[in-house]
């Protein structure tokens, strides 16, 4: 299983920008995903999360309202669109995936066995 995140880039506070992460295998349908994120000087932390169906979603109250995960399980994409953005929202952020676990599990980084590799979002005041 491989996850490649891309679309992380340069906002102004208040801009948007679209994460997307493609994944490899055949059973992505089955998977829950989700997006951690890591600022420079802080630990890892839970974003968003959907389940395999897509009818579940979880939110960091830090950025509920302002972000919004999807999934297209047609094209093993996942993505995160991120409005109204803050200089706080500034971070590495990954996509992770993991077969189906609990929904208390799903904002649990040790939850997910795979990651990608990460895209810089960088938000200036």
């Amino acid at each position: 299983v491989q996850l490649q995140a891309s679309g992380g880039g340069y906002a102004q506070a208040r801009g948007s920008l679209r994460l997307s992460c493609a994944a490899s295998g055949r059973t992505f349908r089955g998977w829950d995903m989700a997006w951690f994120r890591q600022a420079p000087g802080k630990e890892h932390e839970f974003a968003a999360a959907m389940r395999y169906s897509g009818g579940t979603t979880r939110y960091a109250d830090s950025v509920k309202g302002r972000f919004t995960i999807s999934r297209d399980n047609a094209k093993n994409m996942v993505y995160l669109q991120m409005n109204s953005l803050k200089p706080d929202d500034t971070a590495v952020y990954y996509c992770a995936a993991t077969p189906r676990v609990a929904q208390s599990a799903l904002m649990v980084s040790s939850s997910y066995y795979y990651w990608g590799q990460g895209t810089q979002v960088t938000v200036s005041s």
